[in-house]
C-alpha cells in the first residue's frame, strides 16, 4: 500500500499550554499518544510518515518523547525565520531533534506563501531556509513543505533546482508519483478527529477520505478567487 503523510502542527492541551496553540490544529496530548499508539500497532510505521510544520516548541517538549518512546521517526519542516522566537523551537532544539535520529525539512524563512513571491524572493526564501536549517544541524536539509501546502510549477521548479528532493503540500491522499513525481500528499490532522477517524485517514479508506479530498477541492476555489493573504484573514476570523 502507498505512503500515507500525516501534517500536525502543535501538540497542546489548551491555549495555557507553552507554544501557539491553534483551535483547529493543536492535537491534544492525550489524542496524539493513541493516533502514536494505533501506528505503531499496525506493524508497518514506515507506512505512515508523521511530520510536523512551522516549529512549535511542543514539537520538542511534547512530541519527541512520544515519539522516542515508540521508536518512532517523524519529519520536522521548520520555518527558519521563527527559531528562537517565544513559543517556538530553539536553534538548540532544532539540533536535538536531529540528533535524535528525526528527519528536519525546510518550511520557509518567512512562511509567506512562494506563489506570492517574485522570482527573486522565491529564490532567496528558499536557499536561505535551506542553508539556515543546514548550518544548524550540520547535514543536508533535502526536503520541504510549502508554507499553506500551496504552490504551482514554478515553486515546485525552483525548490527542486535549489537542491530540495521532495516537495509537500497540503492535498490529503497517499503518495501519488504518477501524476508529480516527489511532489508528496498530506493528510491534516485536526484537534477535533477522532480515533475512528483518523484511523480511517490514515488507511485512506471509507467515507472520512473522500470528505477530505472533496472538501480541499472546494477551499481551493475561494483561495483562487481572494488569493493567499486575504483567505488567510478569512480563515482567521471563522475560527
Amino acid at each position: 500500500m502507498r505512503r500515507v503523510h500525516l501534517m500536525y502542527h502543535g501538540i497542546h492541551d489548551d491555549a495555557s499550554a507553552p507554544g501557539h496553540f491553534d483551535p483547529v490544529y493543536s492535537v491534544a496530548p492525550a489524542r496524539f499518544a493513541r493516533q502514536l499508539d494505533w501506528i505503531a500497532a499496525q506493524g508497518q510505521p514506515d507506512r505512515f510518515h508523521v511530520t510536523f510544520d512551522d516549529g512549535d516548541i511542543s514539537n520538542v517538549t511534547t512530541a519527541l518523547p512520544m515519539l522516542r518512546e515508540r521508536g518512532l521517526r517523524a519529519t520536522f519542516f521548520i520555518t527558519s525565520g521563527f527559531i528562537e522566537r517565544p513559543g517556538m523551537v530553539r536553534r538548540s532544539d532544532v539540533r536535538a531533534l536531529a540528533d535524535a535520529g528525526m528527519h528536519i525539512g525546510a518550511h520557509g524563512m518567512s512562511h509567506g506563501f512562494l506563489e506570492d513571491m517574485d522570482l527573486d524572493a522565491l529564490r532567496r526564501e528558499l536557499r536561505d531556509s535551506k542553508a539556515a536549517l543546514e548550518d544548524i544541524i550540520g547535514r543536508e536539509v533535502d526536503a520541504m513543505a510549502l508554507p499553506g501546502g500551496r504552490g504551482g510549477a514554478r515553486e515546485i521548479d525552483e525548490a527542486l533546482a535549489c537542491g530540495f528532493r521532495d516537495l509537500y503540500g497540503s492535498r490529503p491522499g497517499p503518495d501519488d508519483d504518477s501524476t508529480q513525481p516527489r511532489w508528496r500528499n498530506r493528510v491534516a490532522i485536526t484537534r477535533d478527529l477522532g480515533d475512528a477517524k483518523f484511523a480511517a485517514l490514515a488507511n485512506w479508506s471509507g467515507p472520512a477520505a473522500r470528505w477530505a479530498r472533496l472538501r480541499h477541492g472546494a477551499l481551493a476555489v475561494p483561495k483562487r478567487v481572494l488569493g493567499n493573504a486575504r483567505y488567510q484573514r478569512l480563515r482567521a476570523a471563522l475560527t
